[in-house]
């Protein structure tokens, strides 16, 4: 016999599992929907001394007072910080722990340090002007849960039982940091990712192949993944699918997650195009490459997308998609430009703009340039950059191209009020040429964005070019060799140096 003890996020109580719940105990498990010290229907018991440790006590005596001989414990969001704490204190107890669309919290790590959204994150760690309730947090109204993570496929009737019944979240339970031994590290685990909050395993698996140790532990043979295609609150929008997928998780099933091992990552194999190599300068974070000319020629600077964790080598201005696109407009005549730039978390957009910035007035200021004539291409989770550029368009720029990009925050990126969205810059673009590949097999958390963006794009008549790849996948360049995609490059680049020319 298994028993799920489920543990749900900020301002909620074991009732929202209820229908997950149900649907548990009709497979013959046990289920305990934990209401925490503080929430649901236990509000009346917080203090000002409710904290984190408070939440881990509370799981700690649950865990004991279960007979089933197999324990799975369920974390959302918040909850699993107390999840992981008291798994830390009754390992030998626990035989899966599951993640339920939330960060991977370690050691010192407090829950108000994984908050997406900084604007809430600032708000939630200033207890001014609380007064006597400076150690409880409200929670949100109705039309601000999405602030939260993605409302998707929530019903309205079910939205507004989750905002009556939310509880004030006592402040410690956010800012105690959580302390863990190395007991709970050689658990098995399970990420339920949610698609429409922004989470996939596809994505997971990119930012592994980049080879961040950090998280090489994600290809453990023990660590186990499922998608769910909804947003941020599965117990709500998609019950039955949740319930199937932690009785899934219980019996050691779902995707496992692959290290390199000898195979070559995807970023790193050859571009699709053979092409004649040109001379390539380095200048600091900025490599040239150079069409052979005389007179100064118009460029192509090339925007790496990330966040690519500090230290991944080589740099993206070394990867073969990026130095193949900047050889590939050389050979036409054309100063291709590649650069690193400081995207290494979602905090860092403002850092990497700075230095695309700093990059564009370089290349602008180099006399082999025609500064009058320069076209930024961005690349996937890059093409949010683009807004700054969308929103005011100088005179010298001719041209704006984006390959499987980003072109709006994904839900759980925590950037819903920052400036950096396409989709709503496009319609200050004028009739900027905007030149888009898109790819048919994106990700539909990536792709939806793009809807968004050409609907923008559509109402306000801006001048944009789709450039479709059949069957192609993000990142193309360089695992999909096929003619379709070879072209779809060919006419890229042939558009967006036609703008350049014109």
């Amino acid at each position: 016999m298994t028993a799920f003890i489920l543990v749900s996020g900020t301002y909620t109580g074991g009732w929202i599992w209820r229908e997950v719940t149900a649907r548990l105990r009709e497979s013959g498990a046990e289920v305990y929907p934990a209401t925490l010290t503080g929430m649901g229907e236990r509000r009346h018991l917080a203090g000002p001394g409710t904290d984190l440790e408070s939440h881990i006590e509370d799981l700690v005596q649950l865990i004991d007072h279960v007979d089933a001989p197999e324990v799975v414990l369920v974390g959302h969001c918040y909850g699993i910080h107390p999840v992981l704490g008291a798994a830390d204190r009754r390992a030998e107890r626990i035989t899966r722990i599951v993640y339920v669309d939330t960060g991977m919290p370690l050691d010192g790590v407090a829950a108000l340090d994984l908050v997406p959204d900084r604007a809430v994150r600032d708000r939630l760690s200033d207890p001014t002007g609380q007064g006597e309730d400076d150690w409880r947090i409200p929670p949100p109204p109705l039309e601000e849960w999405q602030r939260w993570g993605s409302v998707d496929g929530v019903p309205a009737d079910a939205l507004a039982r989750l905002t009556r019944l939310a509880a004030p979240q006592p402040r410690g339970t956010l800012t105690q940091p959580l302390r863990l031994s190395d007991a709970v590290a050689g658990l098995p685990t399970t990420g339920v990712l949610c698609t429409a909050n922004g989470s996939s395993i596809a994505m997971v698996e990119g930012l592994v192949g980049l080879g961040d140790p950090r998280l090489q532990a994600l290809t453990d043979p023990r660590v186990t993944f499922f998608e769910l295609d909804t947003g941020h609150w599965p117990m709500l929008s998609t019950p039955r699918e949740l319930a199937d997928v932690l009785l899934r998780a219980a019996a050691g099933e779902g995707h496992r997650v692959t290290g390199a091992g000898s195979e070559q990552p995807a970023h790193l194999r050859p571009f699709l195009m053979e092409v004649r190599e040109r001379r390539r300068e380095r200048v600091g974070q900025v490599d040239f490459h150079l069409p052979d000319a005389d007179a100064p020629r118009p460029a192509v600077v090339f925007v790496h997308g990330g966040p690519i964790p500090p230290g991944v080598q080589p740099t993206p201005r070394d990867w073969p998609t990026f130095v193949g696109y900047g050889q590939y407009v050389a050979s036409l005549g054309v100063v291709g430009v590649t650069l690193d730039h400081r995207l290494h978390t979602l905090d860092d957009y403002g850092r990497a703009a700075e230095d695309v910035a700093a990059a564009v007035e370089l290349v602008r200021a180099d006399p082999r340039v025609d500064g009058e004539r320069v076209a930024l291409w961005y690349f996937s989770a890059g093409g949010l950059l683009s807004a700054d550029w969308l929103a005011a368009p100088p005179a010298w720029l001719r041209c704006v191209a984006a390959t499987y990009p980003v072109m709006a925050p994904l839900p759980n990126w925590g950037l819903a009020d920052s400036r950096f969205r396409p989709a709503a810059a496009v319609r200050t673009a004028g009739q900027l040429p905007v030149v888009l590949t898109r790819v048919e097999l994106e990700r539909s958390e990536i792709a939806a964005t793009v809807g968004e963006f050409l609907t923008a794009a559509g109402e306000c008549k801006a001048n944009v070019e789709v450039v479709d790849v059949p069957l192609g996948r993000h990142g193309f360049e360089t695992i999909d060799h096929t003619e379709q995609a070879r072209d779809a490059v060919a006419r890229a680049v042939r558009s967006v140096l036609g703008h350049l020319r014109s």
